[in-house]
C-alpha cells in the first residue's frame, strides 16, 4: 500500500478535518500489507492516526485510516450510540465497535451500512440511508439531512485532497502532511 494511495482517499482525515476514511486497495500478498500497514502507523500513530485492514480478500483488502480521538467523540453522542446500540454495538468502547465492524464485514454479504459512523457522517444521513430514503444530494456520502452544511464540506474535502496531492507530489513526506492532533 503506497502512501499515495492515503493521499488520495484520506486527505481529510490525514488533514484533520474528518474522522475517517475507507478504501480499497489491491492485495497480492497479506503479509506484505499487513507490513506496510505496521510501518505506515509506526509513521503515523505518534500523529493521532490509525490504520487498519478491515478486509482482506484474495486480491483486495478494505483500509480504514481513522482518528481515534475523533472516533470516540462521535460514537459517543446519543444518536450515533442508539443506532449502533440497536446493531449490536458495545458503544463505550471504540475499540469494540471497530472490532463488530470487521466481523460484520468478514461474516456477512451486506455492507454495514451504519459504517457512515465510523467515517464522520452525520447520523441523520447514516438513518436516511439504513432507512433508504430519497437522498437530497450524493457526493462523499448520500445526504438526507443538512444540503447546505455537506456541499460545503464536499467541497472542503475535494481541495484538501487537491492540496496533499500536490504537496505529496512535490516531495512533502506524509508525516508532514499528516496534522498532530
Amino acid at each position: 500500500m503506497s502512501e499515495e494511495m492515503l493521499i488520495r482517499h484520506c486527505s481529510p482525515t490525514l488533514a484533520g478535518i474528518k474522522t475517517g476514511n475507507i478504501f480499497s486497495c489491491p492485495c497480492e500478498s497479506a503479509d506484505r500489507l499487513r507490513r506496510d500497514i505496521r510501518a505506515l502507523n509506526r509513521r503515523l500513530t505518534p500523529r493521532g492516526l490509525c490504520i487498519l485492514p478491515l478486509r482482506i480478500s484474495e486480491n483486495s483488502a478494505l483500509i480504514y485510516v481513522y482518528r481515534p480521538s475523533r472516533l470516540r467523540a462521535d460514537l459517543q453522542t446519543s444518536d450515533a450510540a442508539a443506532v449502533l446500540m440497536q446493531r449490536g454495538y458495545t458503544v463505550q468502547n471504540p475499540s469494540k465497535c471497530i472490532a463488530a465492524l470487521m466481523g460484520r464485514l468478514q461474516n456477512t454479504a451486506e455492507f454495514p451500512h451504519e459504517i457512515g459512523l465510523f467515517l464522520g457522517y452525520p447520523v441523520e444521513d447514516v438513518i436516511g440511508f439504513i432507512e433508504n430514503r430519497e437522498c437530497k444530494l450524493s457526493g462523499a456520502w448520500k445526504v438526507y439531512g443538512d444540503e447546505v452544511a455537506a456541499r460545503s464540506l464536499f467541497a472542503k474535502y475535494k481541495k484538501c485532497t487537491d492540496v496533499y496531492t500536490k504537496h505529496h507530489r512535490a516531495g512533502k513526506p506524509i508525516e508532514r502532511l499528516t496534522i498532530a492532533k
